[in-house]
């Protein structure tokens, strides 16, 4: 069976983590999300997989070029709806296929209860349905298949993972998938629900905390680099080539920390912490339930928890960042989350700062002594607060 993995999309409810790089190359437990549905065909045994590129497509082509597994690439000039994008590989479909987002976390095991299905799309219970295509059925049948409704009918929501034959390639009917699923069930056609073991989305910026959670849950233990002797590790810990973790520093996993690290003195970090590459942390700093991308780096004395810190951001000494329950308008919606910050990519906040339900836009400067909340940092350019 061939599988199209759709991997066009920016995921604008993201933003600003996907200004620089669309949602399938977001790092959680330091693997872009577009490795896990990878590796769960791949584990299923399905080697004939196309990935359709679209937003920042060179991004997503460096990254599928380095994997071992072999992938066919194809391009959506224009991001105009799923649909359109699986149009786009049609001429590389010769048989029964699976579509599968490349912005999602599955697990093989799901993959497997519906490879051999046709005519199926994999399904999961949802507390917030409405984010979501919520499944009707009748029948033992699904009859419907609404998109992201205002009030949602079911908790049954669509992963997004169908079981399609070759010849529903012909009956794409519009640009977005759910109205083509939709209109082959009213023709007559027939679509089976099959319960996914495990899949989780991550909608909000927020939602990746939940998703690092989730993934940092399956990792190998292994410690690389420099450990000096009076360092504590406990649990599954990861630690990559040439980092080093410095005296009296605890690390309770699962953590995961990149490359060429550097950890300093007194540090407590964890659990359910991503360090990525050359990442820096000064001495007496806490970390927990937190995200940090490539190039990070935060002061001494600062304490991190429910956060996600973009690449290259740098956050002086005492720096605290403890959790809010902000509501805040995304996409024309009003959304409550809960969490300590999201920052975006390179910015830079000085000493003393406080973050609480804050989102900060890339390339924000922070001046010292504030307290940040809400989206009144949430753009791109140059902030100063």
């Amino acid at each position: 069976m061939q599988a199209v993995i759709i991997a066009a999309g920016e995921g604008k409810r993201l933003r600003p983590l996907t200004r620089n790089r669309p949602k399938a190359l977001l790092p959680v437990a330091n693997n872009p999300i577009i490795d896990y549905p990878i590796q769960a065909l791949s584990g299923c045994g399905v080697r004939d997989i196309i990935v359709v590129v679209g937003y920042r497509k060179d991004h997503v082509i460096r990254y599928l070029d380095r994997l071992d597994i072999p992938v066919q690439i194809v391009e959506q000039k224009k991001q105009l709806g799923t649909a359109n994008a699986l149009s786009c590989a049609e001429p590389l479909i010769k048989e029964d296929f699976l579509i599968v987002p490349g912005d999602n976390y599955i697990n093989q095991g799901s993959i497997a209860k519906i490879l051999n299905k046709k005519n199926a799309v994999l399904v999961k219970e949802h507390p917030y349905p409405s984010n979501f295509g919520v499944v009707l059925m009748k029948g033992g049948e699904v009859s419907c298949i609404l998109e992201k409704p205002e009030r949602a009918p079911s908790f049954t929501v669509s992963t997004g993972i169908f079981s399609l034959p070759c010849e529903f390639l012909s009956q794409l009917t519009s640009n977005d998938l759910t109205d083509s699923i939709n209109e082959m069930i009213k023709q007559g056609g027939h679509l089976s629900a099959v319960t996914a073991d495990d899949w989780q989305d991550a909608v909000y910026p927020w939602d990746l905390l939940a998703l690092n959670v989730k993934t940092l849950s399956m990792i190998i233990p292994q410690k690389s680099g420099i450990i000096t002797s009076d360092a504590r590790i406990s649990g599954a810990v990861r630690i990559g080539r040439g980092s080093t973790i410095g005296p009296f520093t605890t690390i309770t996993g699962p953590v995961v920390i990149g490359e060429n690290a550097v950890i300093g003195s007194h540090c407590c970090i964890g659990p359910n912490v991503s360090i990525g590459a050359r990442v820096k942390l000064e001495p007496f700093t806490m970390l927990q339930n937190a995200l940090l991308m490539n190039d990070a780096a935060i002061g001494s004395h600062s304490q991190v928890t429910e956060a996600v810190i973009g690449e290259g951001s740098v956050l002086g000494d005492h720096t605290t960042i403890a959790p809010g329950v902000p509501m805040l308008e995304i996409e024309d919606t009003l959304i409550r989350g809960r969490f300590g910050c999201v920052l975006g990519d390179h910015v830079r906040s000085d000493p003393f700062c406080i973050y609480q339900g804050a989102i900060v836009g890339n390339n924000s400067r922070i001046r010292g002594g504030k307290m940040i909340s809400g989206l009144e940092a949430f753009q791109d350019g140059v902030l100063v607060v």
